[in-house]
């Protein structure tokens, strides 16, 4: 199965992108509905709210008055919590129940207006966020509901910012164009991403670059694409989990790098890599066959100490490297090392990035291209050894 998590601030357009997926077989969660469905008459939520809250946020046929309920229940921040403490559990056990009916090949969009102020983005494998200008979005309102400007632009300051929703999204889809240009959008969304990502995911198939050594000027976004797939990483892995290090080239402000994010996860141990195994590819991240680094006598000339665990990316999207390494390994710690000793000289970066365009230039495929920039690594150790000690580095906690 595939987790979508579907965002938005109001009046962005959030219910027609939705509508659209569900026409494509898109199962659909939409989180308001469930909370209306756990306050209808006659339901244990509705009589909960009842009782904490009195008999005056009933109508007269035993409804939910919902103007007389917010008057009380966003009176402060104690009964707003008092009010979620009713009804959170209740949505969060029927999502759960129709998130467990779909079946495994499903697309399941969920629909769910805070999930950036929630921080959920970690729950999924993709998160799809609409938008529209601040004007677009008062006129819709204004239009759709009756909303005054005033009372609109309250309601949209309220939610999460256009930058916190940019930070938070693999997909961001601008809505304020002729609906057929939207949907267009959407169906290619569909046919090119979603569906091969959730095909991937069941069949555990990693997304591969292509077998050209191309890289790319240094992306301002790749630390944020980063943090975004380490929180999932960290999710999947639990307590197994110490961190998640965005490593790589792709790590290194300035640096050119093929288009590919790499990370590490630091475990206790290779079985504790092995047991994770299952849950990290669930979340989108397929093992690779057992490998190991390159032994480096600076450091540790025991192959045994290099062994590792890989894992690629399933969505179509991007390409991912999950380096999996024991925490407090000569792998992991040259990783961090080399990371953070290209990040704090400025000559080196620079010469390794004119290596690398040189090796990238001749080299006819990605196998020679690697093989061929292997022997830096030995070089550049020490000098990097030599400034850890100079700088007193340690690996971050």
């Amino acid at each position: 199965m595939l987790r979508i998590g579907l965002t938005g601030g109001i009046g962005a357009g959030k219910s027609t992108v939705a509508e659209r997926l569900r026409s494509h077989g898109a199962i659909v969660v939409d989180a308001d509905r469930l909370a209306r469905e756990v306050l209808a008459p006659g339901s244990p939520g509705l009589a909960a709210v009842a009782e904490e809250f009195g008999p005056q946020v009933l109508t007269a046929d035993g409804g939910l008055d919902r103007a007389a309920l917010a008057a009380v229940a966003f009176a402060d921040e104690g009964r707003r919590r008092a009010l979620e403490a009713i009804t959170h559990p209740r949505i969060a056990a029927r999502t759960a129940e129709l998130f467990a009916a779909a079946a495994p090949d499903a697309v399941v969009v969920h629909d769910i207006p805070l999930l950036v102020e929630k921080a959920m983005g970690p729950a999924y494998h993709l998160v799809l966020v609409v938008d529209a200008p601040e004007p677009v979005r008062v006129a819709r309102l204004a239009a759709t509901r009756g909303m005054a400007e005033a009372d609109a632009l309250a309601r949209i300051r309220a939610q999460a910012s256009a930058e916190q929703r940019h930070a938070a999204a693999d997909v961001e889809l601008n809505t304020d164009r002729p609906r057929a240009e939207v949907a267009a959008d959407v169906d290619r969304l569909w046919s090119e991403r979603l569906v091969p990502y959730e095909h991937n995911v069941r069949t555990g198939t990693v997304v591969r670059r292509p077998d050209v050594p191309a890289l790319a000027p240094y992306d301002e976004q790749w630390p944020t694409r980063a943090a975004r797939l380490a929180a999932r990483v960290l999710a999947a892995a639990g307590p197994v989990g110490h961190r998640v290090e965005h490593v790589g080239s792709t790590a290194v402000p300035g640096l050119p790098a093929k288009d590919v994010i790499d990370l590490q996860l630091s475990v206790p141990s290779l079985a504790a890599a092995d047991d994770v195994a299952g849950a990290l590819g669930a979340a989108g991240f397929p093992r690779l066959p057992p490998t190991a680094d390159t032994p480096q006598p600076a450091v540790d000339p025991d192959p045994a100490a290099w062994q590792k665990r890989l894992h690629g990316g399933a969505d179509p999207g991007l390409v991912v490297h999950l380096h999996v390494r024991v925490a407090g390994s000569p792998g992991e710690r040259t990783a961090l090392l080399l990371r953070d000793w290209l990040r704090a000289q400025p000559q080196e970066r620079q010469a390794y990035a004119e290596h690398k365009q040189r090796l990238a230039s001749s080299a006819a495929s990605t196998l020679e291209y690697r093989e061929r920039k292997e022997p830096w690594f030995g070089e550049a150790l020490p000098r990097a050894l030599a400034w850890a000690a100079r700088t007193g580095w340690a690996p971050p906690t």
